[in-house]
Order: C-alpha cells, then sequence, then structure tokens
C-alpha cells in the first residue's frame, strides 16, 4: 500500500513518527504548512508540535493558505506555539488570542503571501508541512484535497516534512494544476485562459532530497460547517438570481453568465446552490474554495466545470462526492492560491464574485474582518482579490445580526475592507442595490431603501438627510458617525431605547 503512495523508493526509510517529524522544528523557526479552509492541513505533526510545547516551549511563525481544521490551530494557540500567524483563520481561541494582542496576525490578501516568500520579504521558510495523497517516482508532492500555498511552501522551504494521508482518494492523483508564475519585474503573463486551462504540473515539483521526514496518517478533512438554507438567505439568492436575469434580458450576460466565484460560509454557499434555481446553465466556476454548492450546481445539471484551490464539503456532501469522484474528476481542477486568486486572471475571466460582508455603510463601504473597527474575525481571505478586479464584485450579508440588535447597514463603517470603489453591488434578504456608476448620494439613497432592516431603514434616513444639508460629496456627521457602533459596545445593542 505505501509502495503505491510513496513511488519513490529511497524515500521509504525516511517514514518517522509524528513526534520525530515535531523534534525538527526549533524555537523561532518559520513554518509553511498546508491547508486551506480546513482541507488537506497536516494532521499529525502539528499536534505533536502542541503536545511537545508542554514540556518543551517553543514559538513559531506559521504560514498557511487560509483556515486550518481538527481544531490544529485553538491547539497550537493554547500551547503557546504561535507567536505570529499569516494569512488567514477562523479559531475561536485563536481569534481570542488575536484580540488579546497575544499573537501578531498578518491579515493579508490570499495571493499575496507567496509574492512576499518569493521576493524574500518574508522568510526564508525553514519547514514546510505539508500533506499529500502520494509522492511520485521523480519525488513530486501531489497534494491532497486543497493546494492552496503548499505548492511555493515546499518548493521554497529549506526542508520538508510531508504527510502521506492514506485517506485522501488515491483517485485526487491528476486533479492539481500547479503552475507557479516567474520572477517580477520580467514575469510572463500566466497563461490561464478558461476556467478549465491546464498549464502546470498535476504534483509540486520539488527536489526530493529536500525531504527530511515522511509521516503516514489515515484522518479525514474537518467537514465543513455551512448550515442550510434559510429564509433570509433564500431570499438574497432570489434577489440576486432576478438582477441576474435583468442583466442578460438587458444584453450584458447570457444565459451562461461570467465565471462565478463565491466565498466561504453559509451564506455565499446558499446564494450559489440558488442558482440552480434560475434559467442559468453551462455555468463556469473560477473560485478559491469549491464547497457543497459546486456539486449540488453539477448534480443540478446548470455547471460544467469548477477550478479552485480547495474542496471542503460537509460529511453529507464528502460522502457522495468522494463515493463516486470519478462522476467529477474531469469536471475540477485545484490550482496554487496565488493563481485561483491571481488579479490578472480575475479580469482576464470576467469573474462574478460573490462575498461575505460583515458589514456595508450607506455609501457602499465593506468591513469584513473586524466588529467594532477593533476586533478581529477570521480575516480578508481572498475577497479583497475578486471584489477589486471581478466584472461584478456583489457582497451578501443578512440586514440585521444577533437577533436583530445590530443593523448590518450602518452610517460608516468602523473599519474598511473593501471600499466603494470595489463594490458594485449589495444585497440582503430585503433587496438589492446596483450601485455601478452611481455618486456616494445616489449610492446611499439605493442602499438605505433596498437593503436596509425596516426597524433600521428611518434612523438611517435621517441621518444622511441631515449629512447632506452639511454637505460634501459623501456627505457624513461625523460626531455622529459611529455612534451606533459605541451604543453596541456599550449596551449590545443598535436599537435605541
Amino acid at each position: 500500500m505505501l509502495e503505491t503512495r510513496i513511488r519513490r523508493p529511497s524515500l521509504l526509510d525516511r517514514i518517522t513518527t509524528p513526534q520525530q517529524a515535531a523534534a525538527l522544528i526549533k524555537d523561532g523557526m518559520i513554518i509553511g504548512m498546508s491547508g486551506f479552509t480546513r482541507a488537506g492541513d497536516a494532521k499529525a505533526v502539528p499536534i505533536a508540535m502542541a503536545e511537545r510545547a508542554k514540556t518543551d516551549p517553543f514559538k513559531i511563525t506559521l504560514i498557511t493558505g487560509a483556515s486550518l481544521g481538527h481544531d490544529i490551530d485553538r491547539m497550537l494557540t493554547e500551547a503557546h506555539v504561535l507567536s505570529r500567524r499569516i494569512p488567514f483563520q477562523s479559531d475561536a481561541t485563536l481569534r481570542a488570542a488575536i484580540n488579546r494582542g497575544e499573537v501578531m496576525f498578518v491579515d493579508q490578501h490570499l495571493s499575496e503571501t507567496v509574492e512576499h516568500l518569493r521576493s524574500n520579504q518574508l522568510g526564508p521558510i525553514d519547514y514546510a508541512v505539508i500533506e499529500a495523497a502520494a509522492i511520485t517516482e521523480d519525488g513530486g508532492i501531489v497534494p491532497s484535497t486543497s493546494i492552496g500555498n503548499s505548492a511555493s511552501f515546499a518548493i521554497l522551504a529549506k526542508k520538508i516534512i510531508v504527510e502521506i494521508n492514506l485517506s485522501q482518494p488515491a483517485e485526487l492523483e491528476g486533479l492539481h494544476d500547479i503552475y507557479i508564475p516567474t520572477k517580477r519585474p520580467s514575469r510572463v503573463p500566466i497563461p490561464v485562459v478558461a476556467c478549465d486551462s491546464r498549464v502546470g504540473f498535476p504534483y509540486v515539483p520539488i527536489d526530493p532530497e529536500k525531504i527530511a521526514a515522511i509521516v503516514v496518517t489515515d484522518v479525514k478533512d474537518s467537514f465543513s460547517t455551512v448550515e442550510p438554507a434559510d429564509v433570509d438567505t433564500k431570499a438574497i439568492a432570489s434577489h440576486l438570481i432576478h438582477f441576474l436575469e435583468q442583466e442578460v434580458e438587458k444584453g450584458r450576460l447570457d444565459l451562461t453568465l461570467q465565471p462565478l466565484q463565491a466565498g466561504i460560509g453559509t451564506i455565499a454557499n446558499s446564494v450559489l446552490t440558488g442558482l440552480s434555481d434560475g434559467p442559468f446553465h453551462h455555468l463556469r466556476m473560477y473560485s478559491e474554495v469549491l464547497q457543497d454548492s459546486t456539486f449540488d450546481l453539477f448534480d443540478a445539471g446548470k455547471l460544467t466545470f469548477a477550478s479552485g484551490s480547495s474542496i471542503t464539503l460537509s460529511a453529507a456532501c464528502a460522502e457522495r462526492v468522494f463515493g463516486q469522484f470519478d462522476k467529477y474528476k474531469e469536471k475540477l481542477v485545484l490550482r496554487p492560491q496565488e493563481i485561483s486568486n491571481h488579479p490578472e486572471v480575475i479580469r482576464r475571466l470576467g469573474v462574478i464574485g460573490i462575498n461575505t460582508a460583515l458589514e456595508v455603510d450607506i455609501y457602499g463601504n465593506v468591513n469584513s474582518t473586524h466588529v467594532n473597527g477593533t476586533h478581529m474575525m477570521n480575516g480578508i481571505g481572498g475577497s479583497g482579490d475578486f471584489a477589486r478586479n471581478a466584472y461584478l464584485s456583489i457582497f451578501v450579508t443578512k440586514s440585521v445580526a444577533k437577533g436583530g440588535k445590530l443593523s448590518s447597514v450602518v452610517p460608516m463603517v468602523p473599519h474598511v475592507d473593501h471600499t466603494e470603489h470595489d463594490v458594485d453591488i449589495i444585497v440582503t434578504e430585503n433587496g438589492l442595490a446596483d450601485l455601478r456608476e452611481l455618486a456616494p448620494r445616489e449610492r446611499a439613497g439605493q442602499i438605505i431603501a433596498n437593503c436596509a432592516h425596516p426597524d433600521f431603514r428611518d434612523r438611517l434616513a435621517d441621518y444622511f438627510q441631515r449629512a447632506s444639508v452639511r454637505g460634501g460629496q459623501t456627505p457624513h456627521l461625523l460626531e455622529e458617525a459611529f455612534s451606533w457602533h459605541e451604543r453596541s459596545r456599550q449596551t449590545s445593542t443598535m436599537r435605541l431605547g
């Protein structure tokens, strides 16, 4: 069995225990670790690192593709292993440590991390810890259910620890397309010209002598925590479908639309699934994460091809997909995240990007990351890569949060991840605001009327009216602009009284 997964015989004697592999990692090192939205993460060595730190304290800078599964970030945080974390996370324990200032978190566009590594602005990486489905005869690493930044980690690291995961289907081999951009300033164009372009290797080409240890595991990926669609997310999907139908009627799109991207999470996943109820067909996807909605659209006969950087599924969907993987494999490709999220490719393909906002303000600025402008949630992820470069940049959110105590439409967002210049469409369960070619005052009217919750709409309109009297291209009452957030900080609600 192992000989089919580790096909270079000289590497078999490098098989070791997670504990022995973890012992290679020393205090102060920079570690690149596989994992992108809970998929394809290293599962044994990081746990051994956390155990070791209980008696042999050490700290590292940890760089990944995105969030990790199996509570790895929690265990490393509780063991005080993390001094710095880059570029995205979604763990509650780590989040709390970040907001206490105990772990330095660099919130980074997902397309940028390996650019910083390649140009020596970050790094060098001491060890790459990479999950793989196999190692080829030439020593190439076949990734598992994600690529993320793993390819560049392995290429740029001084040494590599490989986790061969026997629970990952051997059929994953051939799914991946590893293309690494040439160095700047003489970089050639990235030759991805369609969602189904294949321009690289099906494995990560590395010098096999860099492989310092191989650990064998048999642990499945963590399943996604996406919730089923509810009344509000179905309403958001309905508004968006109606808008896209109008774009077709106006001749701006046809029924095949443009390649689709959707951020991770319940709302974006539900909205994408909702497209199966529309008249659209022969859809294509150029995204980061292939979620349940991707395979729902395949099964509905709506989607023809999907390109991403990871496959992150619920338990039920994973059983369905990997139980008949041959049905989907030829319709899929996984790429490094610097390619799946590359501005050049996103703009070339004319992607329709659908991402989730924490809150938006009346002029269309979006906060995706910070509660009350100060406390980090997860990170910007890939939403910025897509928002700035998409053919249509769409942000979706429910109009209220915390049981209706907080409005997701506010006078001014206290933290801006996506400026009004990068936001075309905002959708809540109440309606859709098309902000294209509108001046700020026109935007405010659309957002307040169409997107705000009725319980907060009159107050937003009153704020805007009084600010407009004061004047300005983008009218504000600076002494009141954050009063809603200050009220929620003090009383846990934005409601009056």
